[in-house]
Order: structure tokens, then C-alpha cells, then sequence
């Protein structure tokens, strides 16, 4: 199962300059990376990233990250974590997130 990151450009930049990151600032402050999936990542970057310009959609297969912890956010919903630092290795894919009329455009997932 695909699971999806957003990454601020210059954040994506880092990750593949370094091939490791510990995730955007939310993510070192909660200590965990947060994912999204398909079902739910609109909806976060709606909330999260509401008309930022350069955003990278990252795929990442959940079934190869360890330790992965699937854990309660909004509503009580359960949203991956990853309480490791992601690897260039552990991206599937990479997209751009352009923004049409103040909504990001997603590819098909």
C-alpha cells in the first residue's frame, strides 16, 4: 500500500542532497514523520499547505517502512507515522502539487 508525504521544495531538495531526512519541522517536533494516504492526503495539505506554491507529493510503500505505526489523528482517523528517518531508498515516486484556482492538483493514487 502507497502511503504520501508532502514536502515543502525546499524540504524535498534536502532529502535528495542528503539520500535521509527527519521530515519537516512538524515532523521533528512530533518525532515522527507524518504520512498521509490516499484517502486522506487532500484533505492535509488543504489543512496544512493551503495555497503554498512547489510542493512534491511523495510516495512511499507503507509496507516497507519498520517501524511504522498507524496511530489516531483528526477525528480519531488513523494516519501512518514513521519513527525513523526516511530514506531517498524508501521513495516509490515523486510529483509536483501545482496549485489551480487556490487547490492543490493531485494525481490519480
Amino acid at each position: 500500500m502507497l502511503i504520501y508525504k508532502i514536502f515543502r521544495a525546499d524540504e524535498w531538495a534536502a532529502l535528495q542532497a542528503a539520500g535521509e531526512t527527519v521530515g519537516a519541522p512538524i515532523d521533528v517536533a512530533d518525532g515522527y514523520i507524518h504520512f498521509s494516504t490516499a484517502a486522506t492526503v487532500a484533505e492535509t495539505a488543504a489543512k496544512y499547505f493551503s495555497g503554498v506554491e512547489g510542493l512534491v507529493l511523495l510516495a512511499v510503500e507503507a509496507d516497507t517502512l519498520d517501524p511504522l505505526k498507524w496511530e489516531p489523528a483528526r477525528e480519531g482517523v488513523l494516519f501512518p507515522h514513521l519513527y525513523r528517518k526516511l530514506r531517498m531508498d524508501d521513495v516509490v515516486w515523486s510529483k509536483p502539487l501545482p496549485v489551480v484556482d487556490g487547490v492543490h492538483q493531485f494525481p490519480e493514487l
